[in-house]
This record gives C-alpha cells, sequence and structure tokens, in this order.
C-alpha cells in the first residue's frame, strides 16, 4: 500500500473522516491517473455541493469507504453502473449534466498508450506517464541523471541496463522511452523546463561517445524552442539544490491543481498537498534563476564538447 509520511497530514472530510492522502509514496500499488483523479476531483465537486461526506455517500450506495476515496484520487476506475447511482444521489437529473461526467469517465477508463509496457513500466512510472500527458508544463531539477525527456536512446538504453531485470526488459523500457518522448513531442503547446545539473554531465553514463552524443542532443533541444534548459554549475556557490529531484506538473487551471513528483531508489513521491507543493515550486523557480540562463547553458555545454571532459 502506499506509505503515509511521517508529518504529511491527510485533509480531514467535513465530519473528521479522513480523506485521501495528499502526499504519496508509490511502489507497487495501484497509482493515480490524471484523467482519473480529473473525474474524481469534478465528483467529489458534486459531492461537497450537495452537503454529504465520503461516509454517507459509501453508506447510502452500500459501499466501502475505501471505494469512495479511491475513486474521488484518481486510483479506480469508476465502474458503468456506478455513475447513475451517484447522478441519483447528487441530484443531477439532467442528461445534459450527466454528459459531461460520462464523457470524462470513458476518457478515464480508456486503456492508455502505455498499456502494452503496463507489465514491465512500475505504477509510479504510469503515474508520470499520465501526469505527462495531462500536463501544460513540466518542469524539472534532476541532481543524478537527465530527465528522460531529454535523453538520447544511447544514453537511456546505458542508464537503463544499470537497473533490474532482463535484457529483454531493458529493451522494453527503452522503447518505451523513446516512445514517451514522441508523444511529448506530437503534443501542441506542452513545454519542459529543466535546471540540468553539471555533474549529470560530468559523471559518464554509459561512455565517452554517448555522453557528447548526449551533450549535442542538448545544445539541438534547447535550440528548438520547447525545451527551456538551464544549468546548475558545479563551481556556482550556495545554489538551492537541496530540492532533490523534483519534477512539477502543470495543468490546465480548471483540469488539476500542479502536483510535485519525487523519485527515489524504490519508488515515487506523488505530492498533491498544496504547501508542499508550493514550497518545492518556488525552490524550483529560485534555482532555476540562479542557474545559467539558456544562451550561456549552451555556451557551456558546447564548451564541454571541446574540453577534456569527452576526449
Amino acid at each position: 500500500m502506499g506509505q503515509q509520511l511521517s508529518g504529511a497530514e491527510e485533509p480531514d472530510d467535513s465530519v473528521g473522516q479522513k480523506s485521501s492522502p495528499r502526499v504519496r509514496f508509490l511502489k507497487n500499488e495501484a497509482a493515480p491517473s490524471a484523467p482519473r483523479m480529473v473525474l474524481g476531483k469534478e465528483l467529489r465537486r458534486r459531492r461537497e455541493a450537495v452537503g454529504l461526506q465520503q461516509q454517507e455517500v459509501s453508506r447510502r450506495l452500500n459501499w466501502s469507504l475505501s471505494k469512495t476515496s479511491r475513486i474521488e484520487c484518481g486510483q479506480v476506475k469508476v465502474k458503468e453502473q456506478d455513475l447513475p447511482a451517484l447522478f441519483s444521489l447528487y441530484g443531477m437529473n439532467d442528461p445534459g449534466e450527466q454528459q459531461p461526467l460520462r464523457e470524462l469517465a470513458q476518457i478515464a477508463n480508456r486503456p492508455m498508450w502505455w498499456k502494452p509496457w503496463s507489465g514491465i513500466a512500475s505504477q509510479y512510472l504510469q503515474a508520470v506517464l499520465s501526469f505527462e500527458d495531462m500536463a501544460q508544463c513540466i518542469k524539472s531539477y534532476e541532481p543524478l541523471y537527465l530527465h528522460g525527456l531529454l535523453q538520447t536512446p544511447e544514453y537511456a538504453r546505458a542508464l537503463i541496463e544499470r537497473g533490474r531485470g532482463t535484457r529483454s526488459h531493458h529493451a522494453s523500457l527503452a522503447l518505451l522511452r523513446k516512445e514517451r518522448q514522441a508523444k511529448f513531442s506530437e503534443s501542441p503547446g506542452k513545454e519542459l523546463i529543466c535546471v540540468i545539473d553539471e555533474a549529470t554531465l560530468r559523471r559518464p553514463v554509459g561512455n565517452v561517445e554517448i555522453m557528447r552524443g548526449q551533450v549535442e542532443h542538448l545544445i539541438d533541444l534547447g535550440e528548438g524552442g520547447r525545451f527551456h534548459l538551464r544549468l546548475a554549475e558545479l563551481s556556482r556557490a550556495n545554489l538551492p539544490v537541496e530540492l532533490g529531484a523534483t519534477t512539477i506538473f502543470e495543468f490546465a487551471e480548471t483540469l488539476l491543481p500542479t502536483i510535485a513528483y519525487s523519485e527515489s531508489f524504490d519508488g515515487g513521491l506523488v505530492i498533491q498537498d498544496e504547501e508542499s507543493v508550493d514550497r518545492r515550486v518556488r525552490a524550483f523557480d529560485l534555482l532555476r534563476a540562479r542557474s545559467l540562463t539558456p544562451g550561456k547553458t549552451t555556451q557551456k555545454l558546447r564548451d564541454l564538447l571541446s574540453s577534456n571532459c569527452y576526449r
């Protein structure tokens, strides 16, 4: 099950019943999906509009409280037969009022493009993929290695092969990463803002040839307009790198609030708590402001290529 982190509180439902955790450490359990979260958010809004708590909804529909909570936080599908029961309970008798939620449910229950990889991709990676699909803007700082959307196939394969699994497993994960990058590139209007730690470029992944190709790729991406890259220099004192590995997903205002994500060695931390997310957003913005500008980042990357670092 998801682990509640020490000091991360769950918000109270209005009768003192704890709602779903707003900070969750995911390992092997079902992870939230962005489309389901959108539907769950709307269902929660409808419930609150008629003054019902999750406990009362569960009692009236003869559901477990866990089911109601997991529907509203986007962890499970809303079954087709469940929607009419919810509509009736929430006083939604107009078919025109019901239709947007039915359409949301269809989207939320539709197999996602990464379904062929669902047997090998971790649950927390699948959550990240769903956030990437729906986010308008992605902000990221990775102190250990480059963000997956920035990696060349050679760099990705060398990094993946350091992990657990068979050669076939590694090949499938590399193919998933390639498809993930293609989906991002095909989505109009999306942008990625990355702070690249210089240490990730000086710590080789694979070999020198792979690293040269990777740095050249970063230069090309930085000139394309959709990728905004800044370099956190090793020589720059007092950079606020305490933020650690963090990705921030910003959605259209009507869809979802901003979500933060941090991956560790054996799991992923999904953060929805508003105060915690805001702290990470402010820390990222400060780190971004103190890192090299995009133009100076490109020049620094060119300098690295001409240095002894990749010879």
